[in-house]
């Protein structure tokens, strides 16, 4: 099963309060809804299936019909339809789904008056349209992709109540309302009360980040000893300038110690070739001090050129 199916089916068996239930499904049926002569539910997840049916009967003692069908395009996946043909009028209205025999694009205020009823509404919202990278996959990224722009920006509001940095794209014919940010997608899954998830995906937030980390400094340190290598084969070059121009000898004793041990030690640091001289030679010097002499040596190099 998909992480998206994984978290759905651990928050269609939250149990809530009827209000809680009736924003659910008034999400459900504005986003899955086919509205004729019976109102069709159509999806190809069997435990969102099962929750509808549920929820029906437990609001309305509606039995809905359900036809399992197979996918289109030689899909390997399941279609399942419910139907209802029984008090119908009454259903939609109750869910704000119509007004006065008149479609409502977006549902009344008391539907959602309250933070429960609004996760509620929310909660059935990505039942119907949602998705969810698996936190293992490369990029952190969770969709609602719903019909209307203004349904989109209705959810993207909502959604930005609890300071989720939604953002709202049009795509083709469709509009998605995402969140990229990892972070933020913790805190919706934390909404939408999927503790599970949200542990899990919290612990692979924490290891990737803890392996980019790793990555981090596995560059930097690497890019500390390309640019340290660099360094000292300039040096060696401009000590190779001063030798084959005989001038290694009419340097003074302190600049032909550190041409000399440069050379013997070409892939140490600066603070290591300080420490080799401190101990081989006796006399103390600072890793500055080296760094000074050998841009003297560089200086001297360069009149040369």
């Amino acid at each position: 099963m998909s992480f998206t199916g994984t978290v759905k089916s651990e928050i269609s068996k939250k149990k809530s309060s009827k209000a809680e239930y009736i924003a659910e499904l008034s999400a459900l049926f504005r986003n899955l809804a086919e509205i004729r002569d019976t109102i069709k539910l159509t999806t190809e997840n069997p435990v969102l299936a099962r929750r509808i049916f549920e929820l029906l009967k437990s609001l309305y003692d509606i039995h809905a019909s359900v036809t399992v069908r197979r996918g289109y395009n030689f899909s390997k996946n399941y279609i399942y339809i419910l139907e209802i043909r029984r008090r119908k009028d009454f259903i939609l209205e109750d869910l704000s789904i119509m007004k006065n025999n008149q479609y409502q694009n977006i549902p009344n205020d008391y539907l959602i008056d309250d933070d429960t009823t609004m996760k509620a509404y929310l909660r059935g919202v990505f039942l119907a349209v949602g998705s969810i990278n698996d936190p293992k996959t490369s990029r952190y990224h969770l969709e609602l992709v719903v019909d209307q722009v203004e349904y989109a920006n209705f959810i993207n509001e909502l959604l930005n109540q609890y300071e989720l940095n939604c953002k709202v794209l049009k795509r083709e014919n469709k509009y998605m309302v995402y969140i990229k940010e990892a972070e933020k997608i913790s805190d919706f899954l934390r909404l939408m009360g999927a503790s599970n998830a949200v542990l899990y995906y919290e612990e692979i937030r924490v290891l990737r980040n803890q392996k980019n980390n790793t990555n981090r400094l596995n560059n930097c340190e690497q890019a500390n000893v390309d640019k340290m290598i660099e360094t000292a084969t300039h040096q060696i070059e401009d000590i190779k300038k001063l030798e084959n121009e005989g001038l290694l000898d009419v340097l003074d004793e302190k600049l032909q110690v550190v041409c000399l041990y440069r050379k013997k030690y070409p892939d140490v640091s600066l603070k290591e070739l300080s420490e080799i001289i401190t101990l081989e030679t006796g006399h103390k010097i600072s890793k500055s001090g080296i760094y000074h002499r050998l841009n003297k040596i560089h200086d001297l190099a360069i009149k040369i050129k």
